[in-house]
């Protein structure tokens, strides 16, 4: 199994949950971050312009069976990349197992849909 994080735009944020729904990951979990980066945004409030380096980003945490690890990568590329500075970063690490709570059962079927 492999835990895909991936920092994007915000605005990215819905093309890259259609890119994901599209090919069979339904599951994932995000939050609003802001971070510093190479991207330096600019304001503009009442006709004054002021930089400033904090970047507001989406972060995304997925965790996939090793069979789904490319076509996700390769979901998030295409959806967030818009070919600018800041398009954000994915991170992928190993991870050794995985319970769902509800049954106690192990290993990569707890990340494959059940029915109730």
């Amino acid at each position: 199994m492999k835990k895909i994080e991936a920092i994007i735009r915000k605005s990215k944020f819905a093309a890259v949950k259609e890119a994901l729904h599209q090919v069979d990951v339904n599951f994932f979990s995000y939050w609003d971050v802001t971070g510093l980066g190479n991207e330096k945004e600019a304001h503009v409030y009442r006709g004054v312009s002021y930089s400033t380096s904090d970047i507001q980003r989406r972060y995304l945490s997925i965790v996939v069976n090793d069979d789904f690890e490319k076509v996700t990568i390769q979901a998030i590329l295409s959806a967030a990349a818009t070919g600018e500075v800041g398009d954000g970063k994915i991170f992928v690490s190993d991870i050794q197992e995985c319970y769902r709570i509800r049954t106690g059962e192990k290993g990569g079927q707890t990340l494959k849909k059940q029915s109730t």
